[in-house]
């Protein structure tokens, strides 16, 4: 069954706005483009076209419930399976995929390669207004084989506007769905040459035998590869918990990437 994951959607200038600058008009078209190629089972590329199946239905299919539960029967028991029908609504779940459920499409092209291990299916997505969220969450439902899994996009323009330019990543595991954005990457570098703490804090407390521990929300005090952490605005909120030894705020290091 599908269930979509919390994740943030990227926002982006639609394509063809004008841009003022220097009091002088721009007029600029966007993309948002990803290329990549993903290995899966020949069941699980069979779902992958059915959702893209859908997305084509969707599009033409009115709202006569005999209409769209013929069509939503016609994609097979499979795609029933990853994307229950609702109660009203065959297509209830289906939707979900899309950070606008009005317009469900994934704004990219699916293509089969020929493929490199037996037993397996080589598809390669790629688009210039690609639908990162969507294709992840499809990735996530209907190619459980090939997790985890990730892959690239870019911001791009076709004129030299500030701030238009960018990219970032989508990664796709058992757990669920997230996203990286360069914008974010960079924030946080900056951040780390302003003021300690960029990365977060992680409460400690000493040990006189057993050294450094450190707190997890859930399983209390514990080693550092399962710290909490937390923002600095969430430290300074948190009932500290009462040790032996008087627990302190460490910050993290910048990640080794």
């Amino acid at each position: 069954m599908f269930s979509r994951a919390t994740s943030p959607a990227l926002r982006v200038r639609p394509a063809g706005l004008h841009f003022s600058h220097h009091k002088e008009t721009i007029m600029a078209n966007n993309y948002l483009k990803a290329s990549f190629l993903i290995e899966v089972t020949p069941a699980e590329a069979a779902l992958i076209d059915c959702a893209f199946a859908a997305s084509d239905l969707l599009g033409d299919l009115g709202d006569e419930p005999a209409a769209r539960l013929s069509a939503y029967s016609g994609l097979g028991p499979a795609f029933a399976t990853a994307f229950p029908p609702g109660g009203d609504d065959p297509f209830e779940t289906f939707p979900a995929l899309f950070v606008d459920p009005t317009y469900p499409t994934f704004d990219c092209d699916l293509s089969r390669c020929e493929p490199r291990s037996e037993g397996r299916v080589h598809l390669h997505f790629a688009g210039e207004q690609f639908a990162i969220d969507a294709v992840g969450h499809l990735l996530f439902a209907a190619a459980k084989s090939a997790l985890p899994f990730g892959f690239e996009f870019s911001l791009d323009c076709d004129r030299l506007v500030p701030g238009q330019f960018g990219g970032g990543y989508v990664a796709i595991t058992e757990q669920g769905v997230s996203f990286g954005h360069s914008s974010a990457l960079l924030d946080r570098a900056i951040g780390r040459a302003i003021e300690e703490g960029a990365d977060g804090y992680v409460l400690v407390t000493r040990h006189a035998t057993h050294g450094l521990s450190f707190w997890n929300r859930e399983a209390g005090f514990g080693r550092l590869a399962d710290a909490s952490i937390f923002s600095e605005a969430e430290a300074s909120r948190l009932d500290i918990p009462i040790t032996d030894d008087q627990p302190e705020w460490l910050a993290m290091p910048a990640p080794l990437i």
